[in-house]
């Protein structure tokens, strides 16, 4: 029999405390329990006035931004309408019913008066982190890097071309002192200092919306203004470290700040995993040096079809050059600037030779092969590529940092951002991984209530 409910208790009065609304197994009672947000106050008892009218607490103007990420709304103003209707949200920052919630531009406003220059984002998030491995939970023997782009709230239509300076590379004083010492060995003289020194340009679109976005093309249908937001996880997938960029800016040249972070502040991994776009020279000298084992796939090789590969030819280590098919030798010429050693075969013996066609297209005949100086790591990265060791490390990379990126984006808010400027963009990775590491902990840890 179907019933009509014609009552209603919309006006009903009743006495009820907060916390019988509230789950026992609710998200924010297991962060409540997770970690003591007290530590919030020493961070940031300097940026406020000892005199004047109270401010909002600190740890509630954090604890909201918390949810904000934690639950992955999307802007704050959006939040504060949720914690005015949400008696769950409302428990998490100690509110009554009655309580009046902070207007929405207050973190805003606190951001660009007291927060900004500062490194309290960084701060909270390596005391989670801290937390965590103080639980036994953190293992960071291996580490799993990469990135992801996130889409800028600019325009991709609104640009200007401009001509910049190519960003310095970690490694430039390294590779420098190297080559000039390989070419004094090989008998030639240094570069001098004003050689390095000349700056390097480029021509980029810069957005006018904008202007610390870059523009991130990955196929025809994909090009927009994005944010690049580099990040390592441990084996559980707790995020590490972090760092952001603008979307133009090349993957492994961040590699080397996030691992020589992760070893400033928590300790030196045993191996780092990494996909196809950090297996570079620089990169595979920069782990080997430090005693990190590399765990890197398989490449392509990018040579023309119908042409023979470099593999092909053979390197003799002892008498530095290469030895082409046929048996001849293509001798040591120079060091380039870039740090790349030239080799080159003699022109009049490839003239007559059958593969010349599958060798080269120079119109003098001659092949040119170019080894970098750190070329010999790679090739010991491809060895060690083959062994159980590595390659179960690297199999755990699509579970730990693709993991993190998926679950950001789908559950986080990560996709795409209304922040703008790189220190905006940094706050919001921050907070981001943070709220990721901190839900993480809190469902791990949780106990539940106390039997009766």
């Amino acid at each position: 029999m179907m019933t009509r409910n014609n009552q209603t208790e919309r006006d009903q009065l009743e006495v009820i405390a907060l916390d019988q609304l509230v789950p026992q197994d609710h998200l924010v009672r297991k962060l409540e329990a997770a970690i003591d947000f007290s530590f919030i106050y020493p961070l940031v008892e300097d940026l406020y006035s000892k005199f004047g009218r109270p401010s909002i607490d600190p740890v509630v103007l954090f604890k909201m931004t918390f949810i904000q990420y934690v639950f992955g709304v999307r802007s704050m103003r959006q939040t504060i309408r949720e914690i005015e209707t949400n008696v769950a949200y409302r428990w998490f920052l100690g509110f009554g019913f009655y309580t009046e919630v902070p207007h929405f531009s207050t973190f805003g406003k606190n951001y660009e008066r007291r927060f900004k220059d500062t490194d309290v984002f960084e701060q909270i998030f390596y005391r989670i982190l801290k937390e965590i491995a103080d639980r036994g939970l953190l293992s960071a023997d291996h580490v799993f890097i990469d990135s992801t782009h996130v889409k800028a709230s600019a325009n991709k239509r609104k640009f200007e071309k401009k001509v910049v300076r190519k960003e310095t590379r970690a490694y430039e004083a390294r590779l420098q002192e190297e080559l000039n010492q390989d070419r004094i060995d090989h008998g030639k003289k240094p570069f001098p200092p004003d050689k390095f020194e000349k700056e390097e340009t480029k021509e980029i679109k810069q957005s006018t919306t904008d202007p610390e976005s870059g523009y991130y093309v990955k196929d025809e249908r994909t090009k927009q203004f994005a944010y690049s937001f580099h990040a390592a996880t441990d084996q559980k997938g707790f995020v590490l470290s972090t760092i952001v960029t603008p979307g133009n800016v090349h993957d492994s040249h961040i590699l080397q700040p996030l691992v020589e972070s992760i070893m400033e502040k928590i300790k030196k991994p045993l191996a780092v995993a990494a996909d196809a776009a950090y297996k570079t020279p620089a990169i595979a000298s920069f782990l080997f040096e430090h005693g990190i084992l590399p765990a890197l796939p398989y490449t392509r090789p990018k040579t023309k079809e119908g042409f023979m590969r470099k593999s092909e030819y053979a390197y003799d280590e002892y008498y530095n050059c290469y030895i082409c098919p046929q048996g001849e030798i293509m001798r040591y010429t120079t060091t380039t600037k870039e740090g790349y050693r030239q080799y080159k075969s003699d022109p009049l013996v490839c003239a007559s030779c059958p593969l010349l066609t599958q060798c080269t297209q120079s119109q003098n005949h001659q092949k040119l092969i170019q080894r970098h100086l750190w070329e010999g790591c790679v090739e010991e990265a491809d060895h060690l590529r083959h062994t159980l060791a590595v390659k179960e490390i690297y199999a755990r990379r699509k579970e730990t940092i693709e993991r993190v990126f998926a679950d950001a984006k789908e559950k986080h808010g990560m996709r795409w951002t209304t922040l703008r400027g790189l220190k905006k963009l940094s706050m919001q990775a921050m907070l981001t991984f943070a709220a990721m590491n901190l839900k993480k902990l809190a469902c791990w840890t949780w106990k539940g209530p106390a039997a009766a």
